[in-house]
């Protein structure tokens, strides 16, 4: 009874019911988060979508669809790149196979590519680098009738190079590096992008080499023939003159020196006429 009426011995007993219950109280406490954390993976996957993000399932969807328009952007990249290959390649075949040379230069006037009739007609074995300058160095701008003018070749491509205008037409008087004399056509087409702006110079050129060789000798035949015919009308004339003084001279001697001079016109109208027949069979024969 004492030690019960003793208040240090009250106090150690109530501390010790405290403790007790303070015990049985976490013990109980801890328990039930256990239950709670044992049941909350279960009621994930039960539960719908919750305020603070997405279920798990709803990950792995989404993961599946990026991984599946990965996988559709790839082929379409793959495709694509074939498509642009095949392109080239057909690009490629159609500028080897051309009877015309063509070329690409860039915004700077610096030759990019040349197909093979292009590097045949300048005599190059391959102008890639060349500036158009240097590539056209000894050629000579001339007009549509075949006269040289003073004009510089890359002055004369110069709208085309600029991006403003095509130039169409252009004749030069070409010697190829074998020294080869050849007519170029040249044909220069600015390349724009989609934008506007100057990606570069196509030029195409055509040789017209055997073309203007035939013009001249049309040219010298016409000469030629209007000599001739003049030749002709005055042999024909003297001839003519002759042989009235001949008719209605009576003197010999005179008769003599018409004859003579007839013979003479006639031998020169032999000569002249042999001498067209000849050029003639000869242009045949060189053509």
């Amino acid at each position: 009874m004492r030690l019960l009426a003793s208040p240090v011995a009250l106090r150690m007993g109530l501390l010790l019911l405290s403790a007790l219950f303070a015990f049985g109280f976490g013990w109980f406490l801890i328990r039930r988060m256990r239950k709670s954390l044992a049941a909350e993976p279960e009621s994930l996957n039960h539960v719908p979508l919750a305020t603070e993000g997405l279920p798990v399932h709803a990950y792995h969807a989404v993961i599946q669809q990026l991984k599946q328009q990965k996988h559709e952007l790839a082929a379409l990249q793959l495709s694509e790149r074939r498509k642009a290959k095949a392109s080239d390649s057909l690009s490629s075949a159609v500028l080897a196979n051309l009877p015309s040379g063509v070329l690409f230069l860039n915004t700077a006037g610096l030759v990019r590519q040349a197909n093979s009739a292009a590097r045949s007609l300048l005599g190059f074995a391959s102008p890639a680098g060349l500036h158009v300058s240097d590539l056209f160095r000894a050629a000579i701008v001339r007009s549509t009738d075949g006269v040289a003018t003073h004009t510089d070749v890359k002055q004369a491509l110069g709208p085309a190079l600029l991006g403003k205008s095509a130039v169409r037409g252009l004749l030069l008087n070409y010697v190829s590096r074998a020294g080869e004399n050849r007519v170029l056509e040249v044909t220069a087409s600015p390349v724009m992008a989609d934008d506007a702006s100057l990606m570069g110079t196509t030029l195409v050129l055509s040789d017209k080499t055997d073309i203007e060789r035939f013009r001249h000798d049309q040219r010298v035949h016409r000469e030629i023939s209007h000599e001739m015919a003049e030749e002709l009308r005055t042999s024909l004339a003297t001839i003519s003159g002759c042989a009235q003084q001949l008719a209605h001279s009576q003197d010999a001697e005179l008769a003599r020196n018409l004859a003579d001079n007839i013979a003479a016109e006639a031998a020169k109208l032999d000569r002249t006429i042999g001498s067209f027949l000849e050029a003639r069979e000869a242009a045949v024969s060189g053509s």
